[in-house]
């Protein structure tokens, strides 16, 4: 009888609680990627496209939820931050490589995240009929003060913890419209098969969505949060479970929820996706939250935004920190001056001009540029024997090639659609052009790099 017990709480109600009860560093990377720009490219994307692009939606969470695993193989392995890591064995130069990538990546983000939550402030209080502080730059202002007080003084965390329970309640409603809405079997299935969208757009907006779960960021910040947790090899268990539970569980049924209600519902509502915004993007809850599904998603889209723009806040200040061998902690003044100038930075974005939705897709495809050369690295790292204890499998890094082909893929898919604005002279587009030409190059260097150190270790 004993054994019996033992054996059952070992597999049972027991096991599952405990593992629950210790979630936690993929959960914070699911729900910075579950945030706005994430919502808006898989509503653009069902709004514009229809099912098509139903393989990258599931593609996605598939991948985003490996990318996750690698990156937690190399933070258990090597007990340290990546950063510091890269530093160690690969030099200072690709330490400072990742960390400029991260940083242009996370940077970008910031701005249009904050351009969403002080457009969508002023859109609200605008609704609720006071004019006189429906400006979105007064909102921007007025949030990156409450980030950098909050984030610097520890207090941020009450109003994520509000923001979160928001979005819960939009994912709910999603989840329930799926129930509700005349969703097509036969045409949904159509969209599994790989195929890219005729017309411009449709490149940008599959790497958004990709983007939204294969991220520099999500990757770079992996080995931090698990150290903040007291993570190690003997933790692999609950570290695979919080994985797959986060990345292609929840984050998978949030994904496919909004793009196939978006899908079903935005273009039979006859919504323009080269002009949708967020009011008529909420159209797509009219099934499930009736006249109240205006106020539902904006109050949620709101919420995404709070709670994703303070885990993206961190993101350069905890990498340079890394770096420069500063503690990653608010008791360290010199983290918390890079804290308080990121968050007030953040500002810059509520003066943007454009719609934060074309914006939102927009980010997340550049952040996809930026992706490859992160990955390459961890996959590097992984390989190396002098780093880890316990390098790749053949099926590792079958996986990890394959993550790595796809995110080149569409990531080269987006630049060539930037190619004819920018030899138009379009600076947005000549920025994207050259950060990608300079990360091809970072690419085949750390390659080199690797192969030389290789041979070298071999030849002795």
């Amino acid at each position: 009888m004993g054994t019996e017990t033992r054996s059952s709480d070992r597999w049972g109600i027991g096991r599952v609680t405990g593992y629950l009860e210790r979630l936690g560093p993929t959960w914070l990377a699911g729900a910075i990627a579950a945030g706005p720009a994430t919502m808006v490219s898989l509503l653009v994307a069902g709004a514009s496209f229809g099912y098509t692009l139903l393989w990258v939606v599931v593609l996605s969470a598939i991948l985003g939820t490996f990318g996750q695993y690698l990156a937690m193989r190399l933070g258990l392995l090597t007990k340290a931050g990546i950063v510091a890591v890269v530093e160690d064995r690969l030099g200072s130069f690709w330490a400072w490589v990742l960390v400029i990538d991260v940083v242009l990546a996370a940077g970008l983000a910031q701005l249009v995240i904050m351009k969403t939550l002080a457009d969508v402030s002023a859109t609200i209080v605008g609704s609720a009929g006071v004019a006189a502080l429906a400006d979105p730059r007064l909102w921007g202002v007025t949030w990156a003060v409450i980030l950098s007080l909050g984030l610097a003084g520890g207090g941020y965390r009450v109003a994520e913890l509000g923001a979160k329970l928001l979005v819960s309640l939009v994912v709910l409603a999603f989840v329930a419209s799926a129930f509700v809405v005349p969703i097509d079997p036969t045409e949904a299935a159509t969209g599994l098969v790989p195929s890219m969208p005729a017309g411009v757009g449709g490149a940008v907006v599959a790497a958004g969505v990709l983007g939204g779960a294969v991220h520099i960021t999500l990757l770079t910040m992996q080995s931090y949060t698990m150290r903040a947790r007291g993570w190690t090899e003997r933790d692999r268990g609950i570290a695979r479970f919080d994985v797959v539970s986060s990345m292609l569980v929840a984050f998978g049924i949030f994904s496919l929820a909004v793009f196939l209600v978006a899908a079903s519902v935005l273009p039979e509502a006859g919504v323009d996706p080269a002009t949708i915004d967020e009011i008529q993007a909420a159209q797509a809850l009219g099934p499930v939250a009736g006249e109240y599904a205006t106020w539902l998603f904006l109050f949620g889209l709101w919420g995404a935004a709070v709670s994703t723009l303070g885990g993206n806040t961190i993101v350069p200040p905890y990498l340079l920190a890394d770096k420069l061998g500063w503690e990653q902690s608010v008791e360290d003044p010199r983290y918390r001056v890079a804290l308080v100038v990121v968050a007030l930075a953040s500002s810059i974005g509520a003066f943007l001009e454009g719609a934060f939705f074309e914006l939102l897709v927009l980010v997340l495809a550049f952040g996809l540029v930026g992706t490859p050369f992160a990955l390459a690295v961890i996959l590097v790292l992984l390989n190396d024997a002098d780093v880890v204890g316990e390098t790749n499998s053949v099926l590792e890094n079958v996986g990890g090639l394959v993550l790595f082909a796809v995110a080149v893929v569409l990531a080269g898919e987006f630049v060539l659609e930037e190619l004819p604005a920018a030899s138009a002279g379009d600076p947005t587009a000549l920025f994207v052009v050259a950060f990608a030409a300079a990360m091809a190059l970072a690419i085949v260097g750390l390659v080199g790099t690797a192969v030389r150190d290789r041979l070298r270790a071999h030849s002795r």
